[in-house]
């Protein structure tokens, strides 16, 4: 009975293993891995386990093999040597994690190799590196602008003898460089634990999805992935548009466009975004064209209306209203939703800043800093009121000549 339970686990085990004697010929092979291999049972027992590697390190597994013999050890799964890779019938490849243990029957030693295929782990830890890397990139080009004007504060400090006054209020530049990095680091690691642990567990959890019917699950979690970096790049975007602004890499290109239609194409890609209940009503008074960047603008509509759907509940309406007259132009967003504080509001255009009712929420404190900057660029301003609990009022305006012409 207990011979027969044993046989079973082994054969129905869901990673592959694989016994052999000490001249390295497989004696018993588990289904699974027979079909992580792609041979069938009679193909497999009987062969040394060099036929499971790479034409080009026989020689040396063979080496290996007797070393092991002369002295077997238990080896744990990814211990000792680096990166390992198994070879299928059809002579593809495989990264594999390979653990190793052993018994004596009658004198005889008798070795058991249980296997892993680590396609989707190794998939998931180079898009995490990939990440992390892009991470680090950002976080020393912060370090290198503080150490910058950490530099030019003490070349000033030498060559000028600064006022008292003058030193204060470099020092409190200083400070608020500081609180920069502190608010970037908070958000950085806010904001990039939740799609990377989503990242790590659907990765683990594909190692288990193994059988053929269960490709609904792989897919799935496959998709969690896709959309979970794809949340990251959105993220870097916003790091990258607030360099290129600061950097002066970004310019105003104007043309003559109908801003209803923008408005309503704007409208229509949002859609998806909407919560249960959501709608977002349109009041257009804007019968002339406009002669602005259309893509600054439509941006600048992106972004405020983003903020207007995640900061507001279920069933609450957003209202766009446009307004134009004589070179004048007018676009307001209004919410029903959470609100900010008047505390909050002093700090509204500053960089990383997240209004202390928000945290919970995902964002990176850039939005309105990015939208601030557009504005500069197209010699537009913007009006904001907001209550808490109450909602929020965004106003942007715009001064253009009538272009018609064109």
């Amino acid at each position: 009975m207990i011979t027969d339970l044993f046989s079973a686990v082994f054969a129905n085990a869901t990673i592959g293993i694989i016994l052999s004697d000490s001249r390295g010929r497989m004696i018993s092979v588990s289904h699974y891995a027979l079909k992580l291999f792609g041979y069938t049972e009679a193909e497999m027992v009987g062969q040394t386990i060099e036929l499971l590697v790479s034409d080009s390190i026989t020689h040396l597994h063979k080496n290996l093999r007797m070393s092991f013999n002369a002295n077997p050890q238990v080896r744990p799964m990814g211990h000792g040597r680096g990166d390992l890779y198994a070879k299928r019938k059809d002579g593809s490849s495989f990264p594999a994690e390979i653990s190793l243990s052993y018994f004596y029957q009658e004198e005889e030693l008798y070795v058991v190799a249980y296997i892993i295929d680590t396609t989707y782990k190794k998939e998931a830890e180079r898009v995490l590196v990939e990440q992390k890397n892009r991470i680090e990139q950002l976080n020393a080009e912060l370090e290198h602008k503080v150490a910058d004007r950490t530099n030019a504060l003490m070349v000033t400090l030498h060559q000028l003898e600064m006022s008292k006054d003058e030193l204060s209020k470099a020092l409190a530049t200083e400070r608020e460089l500081g609180e920069l990095k502190s608010r970037f680091v908070s958000m950085a690691s806010h904001e990039f634990r939740t799609p990377l642990s989503a990242i790590l567990t659907s990765a683990d959890l594909l190692n288990k999805y193994t059988t053929t019917d269960q490709q609904d699950k792989r897919n799935r979690h496959i998709q969690r992935i896709k959309g979970s970096v794809n949340h990251l790049n959105d993220i870097l975007e916003e790091f990258l548009s607030v360099g290129k602004l600061e950097e002066g890499k970004i310019e105003a290109s104007y043309s003559l466009f109908d801003l209803n239609d923008l408005v309503d194409s704007v409208i229509g890609d949002m859609q998806g975004m909407l919560k249960a209940g959501q709608t977002i009503q349109t009041e257009q008074d804007c019968p002339e064209k406009v002669w602005l960047d259309q893509s600054l603008i439509r941006k600048m509509l992106v972004n405020l209306l983003s903020n207007a759907i995640k900061y507001s509940g279920e069933d609450q309406p957003i209202r766009i209203s446009l307004w134009c007259r004589d070179g004048q132009v007018r676009i307001s967003i209004q919410d029903q939703g959470i609100g900010m504080s008047d505390e909050d509001q002093k700090h509204l255009f500053e960089r990383f800043y997240r209004a202390k009712n928000v945290t919970t929420i995902q964002g990176t404190g850039l939005g309105l800093h990015i939208v601030a900057q557009y504005l500069t660029l197209l010699n537009g301003s913007i009006d904001f009121h907001s209550q808490l609990n109450r909602g929020t009022t965004v106003t942007l305006s715009f001064h253009h000549e009538n272009h018609s012409a064109h």
